[in-house]
């Protein structure tokens, strides 16, 4: 049985933040990689806005980074999907699958995932026309025609926002009103670069032959008509879903998922438990808020483990 003081689950820019400076503060830190090592970040193609890379850098490559520097101070990696938590008893149980984990203290970071419209070429054009996110590539599409799919209030902002590059925006939407709050719909009625498609489903998304985004065909969900729409960029904003299976039942979550903090810091309602990145943030969702993030779990996992007097294993 092995028995560490600090485990991490989740391998995106907050895990491995909370490896780096957990490792520096001598917590020996064993992370939990997942299947997907790496998080989001991973399937993105480039990052422009992370500080200190005035050139950009590929998502992977950053990821890749991180996590050298993690291992640099002495994080211990562990491949494969956690199975299993029990925060009943302390220490805290970790089941993957080739064994079991005793942890003093544990950070959660197993992040969101964006959710798809499960189309045929919707994977495969990420990060070349196809996006989730405005604010990470919203910059690439400047004098563009877009669309942006949805018609919540994540789907609006988008919208509202992409305007400020693009040459039009095309809000496609199902129904025929928006479920986004009325101050943003106001907002977006009044924005002349964007215009709403009603009573519209994406039917195909459409690729040319240098394997990039050149339109969607859409479909009427009232009679079935189709009709193309020639586009550059495609946003999908129908929301996201925060990875918390693990953890339903065994630690306080919002309606939509996300792991409730305590106060001000990253301490969740399970005492020793922290947790950090978009698996408790909803609002901001960025590779910077996540890393600062786990930088905070560490901080607040060591004052914690120092608090209860624990010798080193």
């Amino acid at each position: 049985m092995n028995h560490v003081r600090l485990a991490i689950i989740g391998s995106g820019p907050a895990g491995l933040t909370a490896a780096i400076y957990a490792a520096r503060g001598n917590l020996e830190p064993v992370l939990f990689e997942g299947v997907e090592a790496g998080g989001q970040l991973t399937t993105t193609t480039e990052v422009e806005n992370y500080p200190g890379f005035p050139q950009g850098i590929q998502g992977p490559e950053l990821m890749e980074a991180f996590r050298q520097q993690a291992e640099r101070f002495g994080t211990k990696f562990v491949r494969g999907d956690v199975l299993e938590v029990d925060l009943s008893r302390r220490p805290f149980v970790i089941r993957f699958h080739d064994g079991e984990y005793l942890a003093d203290a544990i950070i959660i970071s197993t992040g969101a995932r964006s959710k798809l419209l499960g189309l045929e070429n919707e994977k495969k054009l990420i990060g070349r026309g196809v996006s989730t996110c405005a604010t990470c590539d919203g910059f690439f599409f400047r004098g563009q025609e877009i669309a942006v799919v949805g018609g919540g209030d994540s789907a609006v902002e988008e919208a509202n926002f992409l305007s400020k590059f693009a040459l039009k925006v095309h809000l496609l939407h199902r129904r025929d009103k928006l479920r986004a709050s009325k101050i943003m719909q106001d907002r977006l009625f009044l924005n002349p670069r964007v215009q709403v498609h009603w009573n519209r489903v994406v039917h195909e998304i459409l690729a040319d032959e240098q394997g990039l985004l050149r339109g969607v065909t859409l479909q009427d969900p009232r009679d079935g008509a189709l009709s193309d729409l020639k586009v550059n960029g495609l946003f999908v904003a129908i929301g996201h879903v925060p990875n918390t299976t693990l953890f339903r039942g065994k630690i306080d979550l919002d309606e939509n998922g996300y792991i409730l903090l305590n106060g001000r810091g990253t301490q969740t309602n399970v005492e020793g438990v922290f947790a950090s990145g978009d698996v408790a943030d909803h609002v901001y969702r960025q590779a910077v808020t996540a890393a600062g993030t786990g930088c905070q779990a560490a901080i607040d996992a060591e004052r914690w483990l120092e608090s209860q007097n624990h010798s080193s294993h």
